[in-house]
């Protein structure tokens, strides 16, 4: 990180009040926007994407009050990012907007939003603003030099990084809900919950989906949180013991029945990993980075070791019974392996559909199709046993190719076919809601803002 120098510093001061009195000379309020960032560093990814949510706070402000912004100077410098801009209207609206968006933001306290009026006076706020390390008087403090810059800096930092825990957690909440709500929908999908009907399944249906997705809504930015507070530490108990309460709340919500289990483990693994890896003011975006990180978490867990199944005393869960009879690991071993059917499979599935113009929905089926189709789908084994479970993955992976992709009319007819064998690739339909979380979170633009 570049500091500055105090040449710099009075350049950019006499820079500012130049473009400031340009504006005014047109009879305009002049709105003047930096950073109170202490210390000779004043600019880094964290702080000008801080900047950047008090730019789109503005501008929203500006849209709901009709005001307009007549001109504008954006600076991007070693100094700090600002914007300098002349506006239609009075300088008291404007300060008032401005000084509410100061304190009702959580970065607020790093906001400089300075309002000219016409004849160059700059209007004060009416309260003054608390220290940024120990809430006290700000000018108290600062006159007196009570904090070292250390210890602001620290501050400033703190303030930022909750900034965006809160609002990158809500944001990857909102995605993993969305992966949801679109895997449900999708349609047809073989012997599944799906618009056209329940497929398998006599206790569940769409509205059940529903009710959990909108249960579980709070677990994925737990999860998330989790991750963003626990960097330098193994977190999975944190996130087990999380998800251990969103099966209850599951379950309460849709009356016992079990439609998010896996989900709950998959997906809330990978929240906690967008949250570990977030870094700088970003999120990570990378599926391969999130992927190997839910490996690692995985991985450094007590629930981890396979082999110690062979050595377990009392009953064993369906799952332990298949890895012991076929070597299947289901979604424990999609989390080892750090999700290597979908990025090897229908994650390359779904964006290559994408890109030959097919529908979401219909992208969305033969991403499904493609993990059928790899045989790995414990809750086929459940339902139908073994030779059953592969006989019809055969049959799906036969359907769909690099080259193939088959019609809605045949994946219907599947549906029949599975319906009548009673299998539900329940798994798989988690996996689908891995990719298509994966697919969004990869298009996330950081400075878009929940606002």
């Amino acid at each position: 990180m570049t500091e500055v120098t105090l040449a710099q510093v009075l350049d950019a001061r006499e820079n500012r009040a130049r473009i400031q009195n340009k504006y005014l000379k047109t009879g305009h309020t002049v709105l003047s926007f930096c950073m109170n960032i202490p210390g000779p560093v004043k600019t880094s990814a964290l702080i000008i994407r801080t900047f950047e949510l008090g730019v789109s706070l503005i501008t929203k402000a500006f849209e709901d009050n009709k005001i307009q912004i007549i001109e504008r100077t954006d600076i991007s410098e070693v100094t700090g990012p600002e914007l300098i801009c002349s506006i239609s209207c009075s300088a008291k609206v404007a300060k008032e907007i401005c000084v509410k968006i100061e304190d009702s933001c959580p970065a607020g306290r790093l906001f400089d939003m300075d309002i000219i009026d016409t004849d160059g006076t700059k209007l004060e706020r009416e309260s003054e603003r608390s220290c940024l390390v120990c809430g006290k008087s700000g000018r108290y403090c600062a006159s007196r030099r009570i904090h070292t810059v250390k210890e602001l800096q620290d501050a400033v930092r703190k303030i930022m990084e909750e900034t965006f825990c809160e609002y990158d957690g809500e944001l990857i909440s909102s995605l993993a809900s969305s992966a949801l709500e679109k895997e449900v929908r999708t349609t047809p999908k073989p012997g599944l919950v799906d618009l056209n009907n329940t497929g398998s399944h006599k206790d569940m249906d769409l509205s059940a989906f529903e009710k959990s997705i909108a249960a579980l809504s709070s677990y994925w930015k737990d999860c998330f949180t989790a991750g963003f507070k626990n960097k330098g530490e193994n977190c999975f108990s944190l996130i087990r013991e999380r998800g251990k309460k969103a099966e209850k709340d599951m379950l309460e919500a849709t009356g016992g029945v079990n439609t998010h289990k896996g989900a709950i483990f998959l997906l809330g693994t990978l929240c906690c990993a967008c949250g570990r890896l977030w870094k700088d003011g970003k999120l990570c975006t990378d599926p391969v980075l999130l992927s190997e990180e839910c490996s690692m978490l995985y991985r450094q867990s007590s629930v981890a070791d396979f082999n110690s199944i062979r050595e377990k005393k009392g009953p064993l869960t369906k799952g332990e019974e298949f890895f012991l009879k076929y070597g299947l690991k289901g979604a424990r071993g999609e989390l080892e392996s750090g999700f290597e059917s979908v990025l090897n499979t229908s994650l390359p599935m779904y964006e290559k559909a994408l890109s030959l113009s097919y529908s979401e929905n219909d992208a969305a089926v033969y991403s499904l199709l493609s993990l059928i189709g790899l045989g790995k789908d414990t809750n086929m084994v459940s339902r139908g046993g073994k030779e059953k479970a592969d006989n019809y993955s055969a049959l799906v992976q036969n359907m769909i190719s690099d080259e193939t992709y088959p019609s809605m009319e045949a994946v219907e007819e599947m549906d029949r076919l599975f319906i009548e064998q009673n299998l539900s690739p329940g798994g798989s339909a988690d996996l689908l809601a891995v990719t298509l979380f994966l697919h969004q979170t990869a298009k996330i633009n950081i400075y878009s803002f929940p606002i």
